[in-house]
């Protein structure tokens, strides 16, 4: 099983990543569309939920890959930022080094040193010729030529030049919005750890681009919030990580949330 995060999610992107996985693999991937304003965060939530989905199999089940590719061009690294790898259980996680994309990971699994490697390095000690060694490194498109190339020869077994390397603790922030699922249901990359019917003041984003604070209260699950009413409930993501929902509706829509929004600031500073 493989499957594939990325934010180069087009239609001629999927077809040559397809291609070539299957090429080396003799399976094609899932190809999963780290797409909105906050690939980044979109992507830490995802990882996070598909290693956490391995769990309560009730039988060994098979080993899996991940990839994952979110490599801003940021001007701090020549050609993007490095890729690396590492093992959660016997399943193998394949991305670029982005403390963003890792911070789930990180502080809820305890993932906090991977091997880095370098392109250049890798390809070299992989045999290459000095032209396959220049255009693999310096490629626009590195998540397709290099990044299934790292995890096949990892999955072999094949000695790859590598530091492993403490992963950067990111910033914590306010709550971001990581992923709205195609109910409109709003998904934040932490736990708030609210009570059961208490209430929180959300930022709502009007039409006018004014904001309305509305007195959000807390649920214990999603049937217990009225319908066409918004609420705060214990979602199915990250280890029951809080929702922004309506019952019947879209707390996106409501709200006027996107991705990567943080508009939970007030209620944090209430908790706190």
């Amino acid at each position: 099983m493989i499957t594939y995060i990325t934010d180069c999610f087009d239609g001629n992107a999927r077809a040559r990543l397809s291609t070539r996985i299957g090429a080396l693999f003799g399976q094609s991937p899932t190809v999963v569309a780290a797409d909105g304003p906050d690939p980044e965060s979109f992507a830490a939530l995802t990882l996070l939920d598909c290693l956490q989905s391995l769990e309560l199999l009730g039988e060994e089940g098979h080993p899996t890959i991940t990839l994952l590719n979110i490599a801003p061009r940021d001007g701090v690294w020549p050609n993007g930022v490095p890729f690396c790898f590492f093992w959660h259980g016997k399943h193998l996680i394949a991305s670029t080094f982005n403390a963003r994309v890792l911070s789930l990971v990180r502080r809820e699994l305890g993932i906090d040193h991977v091997h880095v490697t370098d392109i250049r390095e890798a390809v070299t000690a992989a045999g290459f010729n000095a032209d396959d060694i220049e255009k693999i490194a310096t490629t626009q498109f590195r998540s397709l030529w290099y990044l299934p190339l790292l995890a096949k020869w990892v999955t072999d077994g094949r000695r790859i030049p590598a530091t492993e390397t403490a992963v950067p603790e990111a910033i914590a922030d306010a709550p971001l919005v990581s992923v709205i699922d195609n109910f409109g249901n709003c998904k934040f990359d932490q736990r708030l750890d609210l009570v059961a019917g208490t209430t929180l003041p959300v930022a709502k984003r009007n039409d006018d681009g004014s904001t309305t604070i509305v007195d959000v209260t807390v649920y214990p699950h999603l049937t217990a919030v009225p319908r066409n009413a918004p609420g705060l409930i214990p979602g199915s993501s990250g280890t029951g990580f809080t929702e922004l929902v309506v019952r019947g509706g879209s707390a996106a829509e409501a709200f006027g949330l996107q991705p990567g929004d943080a508009l939970l600031e007030r209620a944090v500073e209430k908790v706190a």
